[in-house]
């Protein structure tokens, strides 16, 4: 695979000289056009404060880049007619891979957050010998998807589970398959096949970045983020910022214990309403598409629901308790009319909580779905490159209420 593209005065960090400035406000102008969408000079200078003429400054290097481009001129308004600046979506591009239980997805996003083309490997099981061969592949074939495009291509973002061979009671895996992850560093692993620049998250966490970047988190600024796919599992918004926690295992709903020897996942996870599909003589795939909703599988499917919305609802309150937040976001790889069943079967359910002390947050369904995993890795190195750090200087959308 081709070296990273880096586009100048984009790339660096913040620095206490003019050069570092200048690259900090660079990027602060283009999160404004990411947050707000296409912006006349004007009014970027409004939500970013800086001066009329250094954003006059910034956009004429953007558009050097090709980071950013013209839309039509707005007429009809008191005054000259104003130019919007909006993203240019061939200004860069990202890789992500999600390498999960079942399947792999590598797919190519272009600089305005939108997924360009996808490959998808599906698996019984997750043996590192199928599976890192077949990554290799799907990089070196999505890549020659963008054709001249790949150029622009700035990092690889992986979303994987932290523990791939964990819950061996929940996975039909051999033992030496599941073994072998623990001697396997997936970013490393990644790493030897291309030059580009690696970032890596826990997969449940790159999809809440991608509702954070693409979703809700526009406007929701505290938000436990939580996603079912073959596992349940989630991610941790506080302040408008994704919190990995220590470990890189914040927003870890799957793990919360139900009872003594029982864990949410053991309840509220696809692979529990596959299991139960499998039963009835179904393949376990139908669990993820409309069949689950069929009127053979819809009495396994609304038993599962029952079930997955109870146990969720007290890991919810409880999480509420503890991190005060303005709303549970509930995505996942099933059907989404299934994910909005569940939705609300566990508001039904939160009514039998006791509140007293405690703010009750919104439950929301996610927008990204089965891709969010994969869109979220890709959403890592987009923001290393492009974003500004940490705190954003500017004036933000408004918060959910």
């Amino acid at each position: 695979m081709r070296t990273a593209h880096r586009p100048p005065h984009v790339v660096g960090t913040v620095g206490s000289n003019h050069v570092g400035m200048r690259q900090f406000n660079e990027r602060i102008v283009l999160q404004a056009i990411r947050l707000h969408g296409a912006l006349p000079k004007a009014e970027l200078a409004r939500v970013t404060r800086l001066s009329m003429q250094a954003v006059s400054v910034i956009i004429n290097a953007l558009l050097n880049d090709g980071l950013v481009i013209k839309q039509d001129r707005l007429r009809g308004r008191i005054g000259q007619p104003s130019v919007p600046i909006a993203l240019n979506p061939d200004g860069a591009f990202t890789l992500g891979i999600k390498l999960g239980r079942r399947s792999l997805d590598v797919l190519a996003l272009d600089f305005a957050g939108q997924v360009r083309c996808r490959e998808i490997v599906e698996y019984d099981y997750p043996d590192p010998e199928i599976i890192f061969p077949a990554m290799r592949g799907k990089l070196a074939l999505v890549e020659s998807m963008l054709g001249d495009h790949a150029s622009r291509i700035v990092g690889i973002g992986v979303a994987a589970p932290l523990w791939m061979g964990g819950w061996r009671d929940l996975i039909s895996a051999p033992g030496q398959v599941l073994d072998a992850w623990s001697r396997i560093d997936i970013r490393e692993r990644v790493q030897q096949m291309t030059r580009l620049p690696i970032e890596f998250a826990k997969d449940t966490t790159a999809a809440c970045a991608a509702e954070l970047v693409t979703g809700h988190g526009q406007r929701v600024h505290n938000f436990l983020y939580v996603y079912i796919g073959t596992f349940i599992g989630g991610g941790l918004v506080i302040d408008g910022r994704l919190h990995h926690g220590p470990n890189g295992n914040a927003g870890a709903i799957g793990s919360a214990p139900i009872d003594g020897a029982t864990q949410l996942l053991h309840r509220a996870s696809g692979l529990v309403l596959e299991q139960a599909i499998r039963q009835q003589g179904a393949p376990g795939r139908a669990a993820h598409d409309a069949r689950a909703l069929s009127s053979a599988l819809r009495g396994v499917t609304d038993a599962w629901i029952a079930d997955a919305a109870r146990s969720l609802a007290s890991t919810i309150a409880t999480s509420a308790a503890v991190l005060d937040l303005d709303a549970i976001v509930i995505d996942g790889s099933l059907h989404r009319d299934l994910i909005a069943a569940l939705i609300e079967a566990t508001s039904r359910a939160l009514e039998t909580q006791r509140w007293e002390g405690i703010a009750r947050p919104a439950l929301l369904q996610g927008h990204a779905g089965a891709d969010a995993r994969a869109m979220g890795g890709a959403i890592l190195p987009l923001y290393a490159h492009f974003a500004p750090s940490h705190q954003l200087f500017l004036k933000t959308a408004p918060a959910y209420t």
